[in-house]
């Protein structure tokens, strides 16, 4: 793990250099292109035909965005050009759908996650990017209430439209860019997307730093997506998403996330903060995570879910700090699609410290992630398989985690004597909720081959009725508590 995270930085800075040379070569300021900074002229024509004449040069270029406020639609990236924002340049994303013509060259279902729609755009380009201290704003909030009432009028129909939570699905990106090589993003404040924020699509040697996402504005609001990329450094990042953090997935069963490396962040989010998943039909290898801050975020800090027939292997989660945050730690091998068994094994957690509050921790979001239906105690820590597959090989390293108690058998109740009634919930979504009531406070574990305990400390705020620790058909389990509680697993309920 530690040789393969050198080589993938040390390539990596290469490829940088690579960019910055080329980018630097040659330089033009957006206004010798006739692009106005005025905040009302629409500048979409004049920023393509720029971004298409450099390309044409043999070795590319950077068009200078000097302060002022250009108004934009969708723009397309093309190979050797670097966008540069200088320090007070606002890109301002139109709130007119129209604007925003999608690829339809992409292949793929249709939702939230896979619209083919962005800001900033690109296909098949390499050698790009975004850089400087200016500010990229999608106007979210405006362009998706437009979107909606679109449709709801009969004038722009969405075929997916989202009737359970009332949001269309045709809500275009921040940032899309697909099979792109050579990608730089740095420097930059990202804002108010229609939907997710940063989303690269089976892309490769990436290098995002120094960004700041604030992407709270609607539904579905992510920071950071990487699906079935390769070859990545996500570092010194600052992240409040109403949506996942940063999140990995993989929809190309033939395909994975592999070779990324996520450091020195700072994430709060309404939802997760680092997560893989929930698309899961490739998988994640040889990821590392280390030396995260995590605050105010309403679900788990780390987040791992292979639950479609992907490989999730060779893990590395080493430094994170969270407070005021939901759950410390949920790890999922689930069987909800694919054609295959699912793969999850090799994970090792270390340098933990996560405090967990007894309220929501996201208060202060306009748009919050979705509560259970149901009442419930506070929930533990959970590392689960399912019946026949197991999670294996798991570390578990320097860990604290607090937790706050305050438990009570009339708001949930599964006592010892009905733990292995716990639903199995092969096929469900994964989330740390999703098993409803658990029968620990601290970890839940199950179905779990090899499991390794090594100065794990979890403490209680206040009063817990249940036990620490719960194990149930976990093999190979070494450093746990005397206390610890093992279920009878001769009935295991689906």
């Amino acid at each position: 793990m530690g040789m393969k995270t050198h080589h993938l930085l040390s390539t990596l800075l290469c490829l940088c250099c690579t960019i910055h040379a080329s980018a630097q070569q040659q330089q033009f300021t957006a206004t010798q292109y006739g692009i106005v900074p005025d905040g009302k002229t629409l500048n979409t024509p004049y920023i393509q035909q720029a971004i298409d004449k450099l390309s044409q040069q043999s070795k590319g270029g950077t068009l200078v965005f000097t302060p002022g406020v250009y108004l934009t639609g969708k723009i397309e990236l093309k190979n050797n050009v670097t966008l540069h924002l200088q320090k007070g340049a606002t890109l301002l994303g139109s709130t007119h759908p129209a604007h925003y013509e999608e690829d339809v060259t992409i292949n793929g279902k249709r939702g939230d996650e896979d619209v083919n729609q962005g800001l900033i755009y690109a296909n098949g380009a390499h050698i790009i990017a975004i850089t400087g201290q200016g500010t990229i704003d999608g106007q979210g909030l405006e362009l998706a209430l437009c979107i909606d009432s679109l449709h709801h009028t009969a004038e722009r129909i969405d075929p997916n439209y989202n009737y359970k939570r009332m949001r269309p699905t045709t809500r275009p990106k921040l940032f899309c860019l697909r099979n792109c090589q050579g990608i730089l993003i740095k420097g930059i404040t990202a804002r108010n997307s229609a939907g997710w924020g940063i989303s690269l699509h089976q892309s490769s040697d990436i290098e995002i730093d120094s960004i700041t996402v604030f992407n709270r504005a609607y539904w579905n609001n992510d920071g950071i997506d990487l699906g079935d990329c390769h070859n990545a450094t996500i570092t010194h990042c600052n992240i409040n998403s109403a949506d996942d953090g940063i999140c990995l997935k993989s929809d190309e069963p033939a395909d994975c996330c592999s070779n990324i490396y996520i450091a020195h962040c700072r994430i709060a989010s309404s939802a997760s903060a680092i997560k893989f998943g929930t698309a899961s039909y490739g998988g994640f290898r040889n990821v590392t995570i280390k030396d995260i801050e995590v605050y105010d975020t309403f679900r788990s800090a780390i987040a791992l879910e292979t639950v479609d027939g992907g490989i999730l292997q060779d893990i590395l989660v080493d430094g994170v700090k969270a407070e005021n945050t939901g759950n410390p730690l949920f790890i999922r091998l689930g069987a909800r699609a694919g054609e295959r068994q699912g793969i999850c094994k090799n994970i090792t957690i270390r340098n933990m410290e996560v405090e967990v509050p007894f309220t929501r921790p996201d208060q202060n979001y306009n748009v919050r992630g979705p509560e259970v239906n149901y009442f419930h105690n506070p929930w533990p820590s959970s590392i689960t398989g399912i019946p026949g597959q197991y999670v294996e090989n798991v570390t578990l390293e320097n860990l604290h985690f607090i937790y706050p108690g305050r438990a009570t058998k009339a708001m949930g109740y599964v006592g010892l004597y009905r733990a292995n009634q716990v639903k199995e919930a092969e096929k469900e979504y994964p989330e740390f909720s999703m098993f409803g009531e658990l029968p620990s406070w601290a970890f839940y574990i199950r179905h779990v081959k090899g499991i390794n305990l090594k100065n794990v400390k979890v403490q209680l705020k206040d009063a817990d009725f249940r036990p620490a620790f719960v194990l149930e058909d976990v093999l190979d389990a070494e450093g746990f508590p005397e206390d610890t509680h093992y279920v009878d697993a001769s009935h295991i309920p689906h």
